[in-house]
């Protein structure tokens, strides 16, 4: 019943939180946008007459005073309505949640591949913290750590389909085109992640438990992965879902390089095309999307570990 109340307790606070920061980002959108340019201006083009631009003005409610435009996007912000887009001419929220289940199947396959690289890299690291392999593994994670993930899909672009031409670069056209992004975005995550798990496992290396593990027979590799790794995953967990905003935003470059048919695509466009309602419903979907994740992870957390969910709410 206690734990009941806590995680009640947490998720009041978090919705709150949650509440607040919609309205600040919203608000501040808002208004950010409208300094950008003019969209009627944009959609009617560069040869367009004076009295074109006001008409398309009138047509979106852009020629009301900003401040009726603030309190009536509020209003319709309350039920999702972000209005519809002002090139595609569809619902602005829709094209949004259509394009996002591209990018988050996308950012799973990613997070997939980290966890396939990262873990035993670092769990390896991490067990021989004095061996000359340490030393290279770390100078190898460091240089990766400091690569742009553009320059890395371009270099991917440049050698597996223009040199080698073993691999699409461009759209979704079957399995075969996830591999490059995904690539792309994991080579954002894969070094920190290896040196979380690494600098875990060394600690937990020096603990009693693990002397009392090897005292009884057990090998540096069963000390390891029986032991020591399953304490360093605790921390890799929580940077993977802290991660989850670099890894959209990640996402937005990716998808751009690769002409990925996703939801970063999709926020690009809008943005050159001064589309206030798509760009304003991306934006407030993946603070939504970010918030929800960091949320969760805390309060599974506090589930799993009881030093956590001693803590006040």
């Amino acid at each position: 019943m206690n734990r009941l109340k806590a995680i009640g307790r947490i998720l009041g606070r978090r919705l709150g939180e949650l509440l607040i920061l919609l309205f600040a980002i919203t608000t501040l959108l808002f208004f950010l946008l409208r300094l950008s340019g003019d969209p009627a201006a944009v959609l009617a083009g560069e040869q367009a007459a004076p009295e074109q631009v006001a008409a398309i003005r009138a047509l979106y409610g852009l020629d009301a005073p900003l401040p009726v435009q603030y309190f009536r996007h509020l209003r319709n912000v309350l039920f999702l309505d972000f209005g519809q887009s002002l090139h595609a001419g569809r619902p602005a929220i829709d094209m949004v949640t259509e394009r996002l289940g591209s990018t988050l199947m996308l950012g799973l396959f990613a997070l997939t591949l980290t966890a396939v690289l990262a873990i035993p890299i670092g769990a390896w690291l991490g067990a021989r913290p004095d061996a000359r392999s340490r030393r290279v593994g770390n100078a190898a994670i460091f240089i990766l750590q400091g690569l742009p993930g553009y320059i890395v899909g371009l270099l991917l672009i440049e050698l597996l389909a223009v040199q080698f031409r073993l691999l699409p670069s461009i759209g979704n056209r079957g399995a075969l085109s996830w591999v490059l992004p995904t690539l792309t975005l994991a080579s954002f995550l894969v070094p920190k992640l290896a040196r979380v798990v690494a600098a875990n496992v060394t600690e937990a290396m020096r603990e009693d438990f693990i002397r009392t593990a090897r005292a009884n027979g057990a090998t540096t590799a069963e000390a390891v992965l029986r032991h020591a790794l399953p304490n360093a995953l605790l921390g890799a967990t929580a940077l993977i879902s802290t991660q989850f905003a670099f890894l959209l935003s990640g996402a937005v470059i990716t998808e751009w390089i690769f002409a990925w048919p996703g939801f970063g695509q999709l926020l690009i466009q809008s943005l050159q095309r001064l589309d206030f309602p798509v760009v304003q419903a991306a934006v407030f979907v993946t603070a939504g999307l970010v918030f929800a994740v960091n949320a969760g992870t805390d309060v599974l957390f506090r589930l799993i570990d009881p030093r956590l969910r001693n803590q006040r709410a």
